[in-house]
């Protein structure tokens, strides 16, 4: 089991998810796989952060130090990303902003551990990508009236002349598409560039191959992970600007 869920087994290295175990529900048979078990661990760790960072916060002090620093530090930054981004549309957002970009930070940096990211599963992805559509059109609908609404989806043709409609329902049914791909495709890659170079090198993969993970796991991983909570915040805070003109 702990070998299937490892990307770091020697020889035996792959990029593929593999099944666990199996169990029947209501006579269907299902799988736990090591995606599911990867999430787990990656959904422990920031609760255990989160718990971690309640106890220190109820007995924070005036002058921070030590983990009520690093703390501040997260919240202070994440605050900073929303509001920069969303403005003064940033306050019912921050916590939710907050929650996906650590979930995805931690999850892409879960490769560190010799873990498989959960991200590089595309039944992982594209729940988030359907998150952020139905935040969009939540807040389209809410923000905006129908007739502004319809006139959008004409858009560039006068609204009583839809030809363009059909083009632009694919455009927006393209959104969450796009932005799961966008994820699974640039962390699997790096998956997949991981556990080759393992693969082929076996023993003589020792040091150098730490450049690449700062690369794979760190860098791509926070750069992918600040592209798809930027471009969310980006598509709600359009359709709440729309609503306001």
């Amino acid at each position: 089991m702990a070998r299937s869920i490892l990307l770091s087994g020697g020889a035996d290295i792959d990029f593929m998810i593999h099944g666990v175990f199996k169990y029947k529900l209501f006579g269907q048979e299902l799988w736990i796989t090591t995606t599911h078990v990867c999430l787990l661990i990656v959904i422990l760790i920031i609760l255990g952060f989160a718990v971690a960072a309640n106890i220190v916060m109820r007995r924070a002090t005036e002058i921070p130090k030590g983990f009520q620093n690093v703390v501040e530090l997260v919240v202070e930054k994440l605050d900073g990303m929303v509001g920069a981004s969303m403005g003064k549309n940033a306050r019912g957002f921050r916590n939710y902003i907050g929650t996906v970009f650590i979930f995805i930070l931690i999850s892409n940096f879960s490769g560190l551990l010799g873990l498989r990211p959960p991200t590089a599963d595309y039944g992982v992805t594209l729940p988030l990508g359907v998150l952020t559509f139905i935040l969009i059109h939540f807040n389209q609908f809410k923000y905006q009236k129908p007739k502004a609404i319809w006139r959008d989806m004409c858009s560039p043709l006068p609204p009583w002349l839809p030809i363009w409609f059909p083009i632009n329902i694919i455009s927006e049914i393209a959104v969450p598409i796009s932005l799961s791909l966008r994820l699974f495709a640039n962390v699997l890659s790096g998956t997949v560039m991981m556990a080759l170079i393992y693969g082929l090198l076996q023993k003589f993969a020792l040091i150098w191959p730490a450049a690449l993970h700062v690369y794979f796991d760190l860098f791509s991983g926070a750069i992918q992970t600040y592209v798809f909570c930027m471009l969310t915040m980006t598509y709600v805070n359009n359709a709440i600007e729309s609503g306001a003109e």
